[in-house]
């Protein structure tokens, strides 16, 4: 336990909580300047006051992202480990696991533009340049898909983009509107007759509930007996010719689908292969190879992916290769954020590990 009298203590904690008019009374501290109060006035808001001037392009801004933040938030903004994902997410905020991205959910580019400037890169904030943050924010946003390759943010061309979900939040006015409606619950010596519970119970085999029970049992152990039409269809079924055999599997590459595999990491953030793979931000690539465009079951295609698959496209090697190059330019108005594969032996390998789940 300090020595430390009480009584000083005291003093101590009420000088150093003094108000700023004791201070100066006590001569302690100073006015801060101009330029201290600008290093921390950082402040951006969503009308785009307090921007500070510069610009930066979205290829600037890939290359700067690549070196600053892709250790954590991946290539292409697709997230990397446990780090937040900055892209894709579209249209899922009202799925039970909805991705929540600056694409879907953020509502204010003024909040991504000040988050990087203030916060990042995860420890060494404040160390982006002007036109570094705009240049990042700018390949973000071209991640998300809502820009073009050419866009170039600045102070004068940050209100031209809107963010998706801008009307998506409401201002809390409860308290104002309709907290004064509310009735308070009765806990105690409450009317009688006010409130009746009826809980009912209808199950296969009560006397009262309409079922018989005994079909429905014998259904799920399968031990009903086969009707005279059951038992036609599955003689005809036994007696049918044998399937068209199938297709002979494609010659694959061993070691080139391991390259693929590896390749492969930078698409799995929104795409998924095998068993038990499922539809995310972009559909299964199960059988890709070959396949039609736009027939995967469940998936919200966008409209410009509809139109090709209208069109007849097929997903051939051809195709493919266009597709991984340059999603963008290969297909204007994808929803694909994926900035495309910059080497043809990257994509020689992913196609060989999409044929390798095409068989």
């Amino acid at each position: 336990m300090s020595k430390f009298p009480k009584f000083l203590m005291a003093a101590s904690v009420a000088t150093l909580t003094a108000a700023p008019a004791m201070a100066e009374k006590l001569g302690l501290g100073r006015t801060a300047t101009d330029s201290e109060i600008a290093a921390w006035n950082l402040d951006v808001f969503p009308d785009g006051s307090n921007l500070p001037a510069g610009k930066g392009d979205v290829w600037t801004g890939e290359e700067v992202f690549a070196e600053a933040c892709a250790v954590c938030h991946g290539e292409f903004a697709e997230g990397a480990g446990n780090w937040p994902k900055l892209a894709g997410g579209a249209d899922t905020l009202d799925h039970e696991d909805p991705l929540k991205t600056v694409g879907s959910y953020w509502p204010y580019l003024s909040t991504t533009f000040d988050y990087v400037r203030r916060s990042m890169p995860f420890g060494a904030a404040g160390t982006l340049s002007d036109d570094d943050t705009y240049a990042i924010v700018a390949y973000i946003l071209y991640s998300n898909d809502l820009v073009d390759d050419d866009f170039v943010l600045s102070k004068e061309t940050f209100l031209d983009v809107e963010l998706p979900n801008a009307e998506g939040f409401i201002v809390d006015d409860r308290a104002e509107t309709e907290y004064g409606s509310f009735t308070n619950r009765c806990m105690s010596d409450c009317k009688p007759g006010t409130v009746e519970v009826i809980t009912t119970v209808v199950f296969p085999g009560d006397p009262n509930s309409g079922f018989d029970a005994t079909p429905i049992s014998q259904a799920v152990m399968g031990t009903a007996a086969a009707t005279p039409a059951e038992a036609e269809v599955t003689e005809a079924a036994a007696e049918a010719p044998a399937a068209e055999e199938a297709a002979p599997a494609m010659e694959l590459d061993a070691e080139l689908v391991a390259k693929g595999e590896k390749v492969f990491k930078k698409c799995k953030a929104c795409h998924k292969v095998g068993d038990k793979a499922k539809n995310g931000t972009g559909p299964i690539l199960n059988g890709v190879y070959g396949r039609e465009a736009g027939t995967v079951d469940g998936f919200k295609y966008s409209k410009p992916m509809l139109t090709a698959a209208e069109g007849g496209l097929v997903w051939d090697e051809t195709e493919l290769s266009g597709y991984l190059a340059n999603p963008r330019k290969y297909m204007k108005g994808t929803k694909m954020s994926f900035a495309g594969l910059k080497k043809d032996k990257d994509i020689a390998a992913i196609l060989e590990f999409l044929k390798s789940h095409s068989q």
